[in-house]
């Protein structure tokens, strides 16, 4: 017999007064066993308030909520944040500042329903530092670590009590660059570790695109795009997802017959739709350069980023392009280029 799915929403809508636009409208997903879910989303687009209705943080206007086959929220049915086999990881990390870190852990443990003796509680605090790559350190406290080893006592206490669910709330803004890259490939190996599902709220396309198994891309309170992380980059469903996530280039476009015509080329694309114009859609890494002097193309900037250059072009209506080519592609500004591009990769919206 099949599990039930461990987070399952249908037509869950918030509105914070009758004169507003409701913060999320009608959104309907379900999340398997083990899948980490990656919300994503500018701000303002209902991320955040999606994340704290299913962690019981606010009650929706309608819809319904189930959380390991238990319905926790509905028309007739309310589960506070504390019933609900949650776990919470916040984006200032929330520790006890007054708390080591093994107590700091071990504060979770203690609330739960089944009673822990004081062994079992210290082994499962053992446990989960060294599952963060913490083991050693329940004897200090916050101050005394940096920002991303207070992140991952942030992850491993929420871990401890072995919630159904993980939520995380950007849990990585805080933290520099380079520790920010490093460290959310380790918050997917602890997670995948673990076994444990979870939802984690960013406005980071990289970062949703390292850590999901699944993202939802979210505008103005609808979810306008569920898939893998391959499908939202290569198969953007709208143009909207195409431009936030990929930051894609738009140029004006017309069909004549099987064909595209641009200014910059034209084309046949193998995508069905009743379109006779749009825009088409170029990845900026899709693009390859090529001099020449007879192009209407015009180099105007190149921004070096060590292993690539960014472009920008200039088209002879005056509009403007990016690409990124290889460092070894070195292409000195106002050089006039050829433009060419895969036509599989291509996608009018």
């Amino acid at each position: 017999m099949k599990q039930p799915a461990i987070l399952n929403l249908e037509s869950v809508t918030k509105q914070f007064s009758p004169t507003s636009y409701p913060a999320v409208t009608n959104v309907s997903f379900t999340l398997e066993e083990g899948e980490l879910l990656g919300l994503l989303g500018p701000s303002g687009c209902g991320k955040t308030t999606l994340l704290r209705i299913i962690a019981g943080f606010e009650q929706p206007a309608s819809g319904t909520i189930c959380i390991a086959g238990k319905q926790v929220a509905g028309a007739l049915s309310w589960l506070p944040p504390e019933k609900r086999n949650t776990g919470m990881v916040f984006q200032d990390y929330a520790l006890f500042p007054h708390l080591s870190i093994g107590e700091n852990i071990a504060f979770g443990l203690k609330r739960k329903k089944e009673r822990l003796s004081q062994k079992q509680i210290k082994e499962r605090v053992a446990e989960v530092l060294i599952l963060v790559g913490l083991g050693g350190l329940e004897k200090r406290y916050p101050h005394q670590l940096s920002g991303g080893q207070q992140q991952r006592v942030a992850l491993a206490r929420a871990l401890a009590p072995q919630p159904a669910l993980m939520l995380l709330d950007e849990p990585l803004s805080n933290l520099d660059v380079q520790v920010r890259e490093r460290l959310r490939h380790e918050v997917r190996s602890i997670l995948k570790a673990a076994r444990t599902s979870a939802i984690f709220v960013t406005h980071d396309q990289e970062e949703a695109l390292a850590i999901s198994d699944k993202i939802g891309v979210m505008r103005e309170g609808n979810l306008e795009q569920l898939g893998t992380p391959e499908e939202i980059y290569t198969k953007p469903a709208t143009r909207f997802v195409a431009e936030f996530v990929t930051q894609a280039n738009f140029i004006p476009a017309k069909r004549q017959g099987k064909l595209w015509e641009t200014e910059i080329g034209v084309w046949e694309i193998n995508q069905h739709n009743s379109l006779n114009s749009g825009e088409l859609m170029l990845r900026q890494e899709d693009i390859i350069l090529k001099p020449d002097e007879r192009a209407k193309i015009i180099v105007r900037e190149r921004h070096f980023l060590g292993r690539e250059y960014r472009y920008c072009l200039e088209t002879a209506s005056g509009k403007k392009l990016h690409a990124r080519v290889g460092a070894g592609n070195n292409i000195p500004v106002g050089t006039r280029v050829q433009l060419s591009v895969t036509p599989e990769l291509l996608q009018v919206f």
